[in-house]
């Protein structure tokens, strides 16, 4: 007897689905829906974004109005900006951390071999030593 092989993907199978597929159990899902919030619920069944969430649903038959859809597009693109600038302030200390006299081996860089190696104070004898 063969061995059955496993998935490796262990994320639930309604959550790989794509549209066309999702479209077909969603019509399904919606008849036993009983919650207040479908695109929430639908959002969260799927795994998918607000934005898709609401054309699928528009797709089923589901009346959902365009205030709602435009404060989803609203909501999308502020999260994107705060990402950004959450990165871009990631990588602003991180530029501060490794300045031009440190790098990811040396905490600080007290000068060059003649061959170009640098030397100096690397970050483990940092953590090493004891605060006074």
């Amino acid at each position: 007897m063969a061995k059955k092989k496993k998935n490796k993907n262990n994320s639930p199978r309604r959550k790989r689905m794509n549209r066309e597929k999702r479209l077909v159990s969603g019509a399904r899902w919606l008849q036993s829906y009983t919650g207040n919030n479908v695109v929430r619920s639908y959002m969260k069944w799927y795994g998918q974004d607000a934005i898709s969430a609401i054309i699928e649903l528009r797709l089923l038959g589901v009346s959902i109005s365009d205030e709602r859809l435009d404060q989803a597009k609203q909501n999308c693109e502020n999260r994107a900006k705060h990402r950004k600038m959450v990165k871009q302030k990631r990588e602003k200390e991180w530029q501060e951390l490794f300045s031009d006299d440190s790098d990811e081996n040396f905490s600080f860089i007290a000068g060059y071999t003649s061959g170009g190696a640098p030397y100096g104070v690397t970050w483990e004898e940092m953590d090493d030593e004891p605060d006074c």
